[in-house]
């Protein structure tokens, strides 16, 4: 079979992870016999610096006639004094909104061979951690509208509005529900529908469609409440599905929980199969070039990708089971080493990863 996938490395680190990823990927194509075929443009600080804008329109056009998008972390102090519509990671909005993108997943799992790393207890941790967020991408505060006023006394007022629609609150739910029927069957609500109008329709919305998954227990939760639990009981949650400001905020907390933001992926999906792929982490440029980033989190998205737009289960358990052995092993990234610890550099681990899927 023949894939398509647009890549876009993004800034910083970016590019070094994703070229790891994509080794990995054909490690897959040679072992299952599939054929990857990549078309690279440029997002971000990048696409500033060689066409003077975050987004080109031909990037947009190119992930568009993709199968899939592959994308590396942009932005970082370089680009600071750009004006804000422009900024590298506007990119990510723009990509969002162009392509349809408005569940993102973020699954949050410990890695037995990491739990040490955790800021958590053991004994809360006992037994193992997967949670899988699911994020509304495109509708909610961050694309609202976004007003500045001054007024005649010099005085300066800003408000940005929430806002969502019943039909955008019911397509991420069905997602949310639909993935916990093949998870542990259980979805919860995060909202703040005992201040928010907004909030109220969701828990509403999201209520009434829990009558058609029948084997998919609901609890809602204010959104203050669950920040608390996920440090408190974290394994309370199966799937949690909240908008777009609460989901930024939770999803981030809930990464610190394994204990390496290194080691998490992310996948963006529209209706149907077509998805975007990234890692969690930001650009770190501090790192770059240094043979220091942890490409984990980029080769675990590849796997998502593999799982969740080309309905390759088996390639997609390759791909985990092949970073499984390479923590097994003992090796480590320097953001995941122990004392004493012998450390593995971003190439070495693209290389291992792949090595171990042939």
């Amino acid at each position: 079979m023949k894939y398509n996938i647009a890549v876009v490395p993004g800034d910083g680190i970016g590019p070094e992870v994703v070229g790891e990823a994509i080794k990995v990927l054909n490690a897959i194509g040679q072992k299952y016999n599939h054929q990857f075929n990549y078309t690279t443009v440029l997002a971000g600080g990048a696409a500033i610096d060689e066409y003077g804008e975050c987004l080109p329109e031909a990037t947009v056009e190119a992930c568009k006639n993709s199968d899939a998008v592959l994308l590396g972390a942009v932005g970082g102090p370089k680009w600071d004094h750009v004006p804000g519509p422009q900024r590298p990671e506007r990119a990510l909005l723009g990509l969002r909104k162009a392509l349809g993108l408005y569940a993102n997943l973020r699954p949050a799992m410990i890695f037995q061979e990491l739990a040490d790393a955790s800021p958590l207890k053991p004994s809360i941790l006992d037994g193992g951690l997967d949670i899988l967020i699911v994020r509304e991408l495109t509708g909610g505060i961050y694309f609202g509208e976004h007003v500045t006023e001054s007024g005649e006394d010099g005085s300066v007022t800003a408000y940005d509005v929430e806002k969502y629609s019943d039909y955008e609150i019911q397509r991420i739910a069905r997602t949310a529900f639909e993935m916990a029927s093949k998870r542990n069957g259980r979805v919860t609500s995060v909202d703040k529908a005992n201040v928010l109008d907004s909030s109220r329709l969701w828990r509403k919305i999201v209520s009434e469609m829990s009558s058609d998954y029948g084997d998919v227990e609901l609890d809602n939760m204010y959104v203050d409440n669950a920040a608390m639990q996920l440090i408190r009981d974290p394994k309370h949650f199966d799937v949690i599905v909240t908008g777009n400001m609460f989901g930024d905020i939770l999803s981030d907390e809930a990464s610190q929980i394994t204990g390496s933001i290194g080691m998490l992926p992310s996948a963006s999906l529209a209706d149907g199969n077509f998805g975007m792929y990234e890692p969690v982490h930001g650009s770190a440029p501090d790192i770059a070039g240094t043979d220091k980033a942890n490409p984990i989190a980029t080769i675990l998205s590849a796997a998502m990708m593999l799982r969740y737009t080309f309905n390759l289960s088996e390639e997609a358990d390759a791909v985990e089971g092949a970073v499984r052995r390479f923590l097994a092993d003992g090796f480590r990234t320097a953001d995941i080493a122990g004392t004493g610890d012998a450390i593995s550099g971003t190439v070495e681990t693209g290389d291992r990863i792949a090595g171990y899927i042939q």
